[in-house]
């Protein structure tokens, strides 16, 4: 039997600090009910693709002062077109389907709420991007 709803959301991890409220909108609620889980638990991908980034582009990354890399980290996610499309990806497919049904009414509000979380998720980890070496290694 398929239960691929359940299991994806049994291996999420649970965000205790987010509070749920009855007067939140519908974007906020999957935000914190959906988006925040899934990006906890793709963190560690998150990580070693965004080094894999900066590696494929020469490592000009490396050279660059605290708040260029913090620019680097944006521009990279608003300005390329294919490396968001794939985080995205790495986001919408741990979806369960009443949650890609709830995405797809409202994708484009939700798209940017989930890349802006990204952005800060990797500027706040800026430390895993100092050296050359892989972000799987300060993880493990």
């Amino acid at each position: 039997m398929n239960d691929r709803p359940n299991d994806l959301l049994r291996i999420r991890p649970e965000i205790k600090k987010t509070q749920q409220f009855d007067n939140m909108s519908p974007d906020e609620r999957f935000q914190n009910e959906t988006l925040r889980p899934i990006l906890k638990l793709q963190n560690p991908l998150l990580l070693v693709v965004f080094h894999n980034y900066i590696e494929k582009r020469k490592g000009v990354f490396y050279t660059l002062g605290i708040e260029k890399k913090l620019a680097y980290i944006e521009n990279s996610l608003v300005k390329d077109q294919k490396f968001r499309n794939s985080v995205k990806g790495m986001v919408i497919g741990q979806f369960t389907i009443e949650e890609y049904t709830t995405y797809s009414s409202n994708s484009s509000a939700l798209n940017k709420r989930m890349m802006n979380m990204v952005i800060e998720r990797l500027k706040d980890q800026l430390q895993a991007f100092n050296a050359p070496k892989s972000p799987v290694e300060a993880v493990h």
